[in-house]
């Protein structure tokens, strides 16, 4: 498929739709993100519609409108572009995208810019107020009136598109790791369950919150890792869609960790992965000896068990695991 051989080169994908031909497949349920960069450059898809793409990335923040071609070709074509605004020199936009009547996408690289757009129409129909300038690392949909960004920073932001205010920030990242950077995995809530966010830090600090009280960690632990990220862009932290209190972590060296977050104290643990992906370290090297880095993973999102996950050497991994003592059994 000569479209995504192109794209492996540098991008990530998050498929959402119910659709399948034999070229490419979208699950009904919005999955986490795969990103695929080499080098320098690097870039967001979300497929919104039936036959619309919407991608963001270098060298600004704007975003582009794709079309795609009938099932039995693999053309895609540019039809539109969703201008980024008068400041030229903003880091690209994160994105996130919700089902909705008119599908819709919510984007922004500052907390002062974000907003939610029409895809066809262009229509805004959020602008956040806030004069926070913080650089955002990551952006949800909780439901189709509930947006939540999480700053580089750490802080976590809700609002309420039916209420055109300032988001609201919270000061739960502890003094000492405020230099660190941070990214955010969101597992859905459930019944009387509210969402509860992940935070990952470029230190390996894993902090579990539950939105309904942002300020105080449920859990908290470090990660096993051996070194702080190398490139805090490419932190990766997910909830498994279908295996509870499972959440994979990358984003500091050539592997993809696996926790059980079931059996955490509350504070102070230094968790041991369950299971460690290492193929990637196996796919060869990149110029000059260095191992390659996971830019991204993803969950499948009804296989307990099975991940997908990209690296800086352009290998693209589908895979299994199992706990060691389970598969010796």
């Amino acid at each position: 498929m000569k479209s995504a051989r192109m794209a492996q080169s540098a991008c990530t994908v998050r498929l959402t739709n119910a659709h399948e031909n034999s070229n490419l497949r979208r699950w009904d349920d919005p999955t986490p993100t795969v990103e695929h960069p080499r080098g320098h450059t690097s870039r967001r898809t979300v497929i919104t519609a039936p036959s619309l793409l919407v991608t963001s990335g270098p060298p600004d923040g704007s975003l582009q409108i794709w079309q795609l071609a009938a099932e039995d070709t693999d053309v895609i074509k540019s039809v539109s572009t969703i201008p980024a605004g008068n400041d030229s020199k903003k880091p690209w936009a994160k994105i996130a995208t919700i089902f909705a009547r008119a599908p819709c996408v919510l984007h922004g690289s500052r907390v002062n810019n974000l907003q939610v757009t029409e895809i066809e129409s262009k229509k805004t129909i959020y602008a956040a107020a806030s004069r926070s300038s913080d650089e955002i690392s990551g952006l949800a949909f909780l439901d189709c009136h509930t947006l939540l960004a999480c700053c580089v920073k750490g802080q976590l932001c809700l609002a309420d598109v039916r209420q055109p205010q300032s988001p609201l920030g919270d000061a739960s990242i502890p003094l000492a790791l405020g230099g660190e950077q941070w990214c955010m995995g969101v597992l859905p809530g459930c019944g009387a369950n509210a969402p509860t966010v992940a935070r990952l830090s470029s230190g390996g600090q894993l902090m579990l919150t539950d939105l309904r009280n942002i300020p105080t960690p449920l859990k908290s632990a470090k990660c096993k890792v051996s070194a702080a990220s190398p490139r805090a862009e490419f932190l990766c932290v997910s909830w498994a869609p279908a295996l509870d209190g499972h959440l994979a972590v990358s984003g500091f060296h050539g592997t993809i960790d696996i926790y059980d977050t079931q059996g955490w104290p509350v504070s102070g643990v230094e968790a041991e992965p369950l299971f460690s992906h290492k193929g990637h370290l196996f796919s060869g090297t990149e110029g000059g000896g260095d191992f390659p880095l996971v830019t991204a993973h993803v969950w499948h999102p009804w296989k307990p068990r099975t991940l997908l996950s990209a690296a800086s050497d352009g290998s693209l991994h589908v895979w299994d695991w199992a706990e060691p003592h389970k598969n010796s059994s």
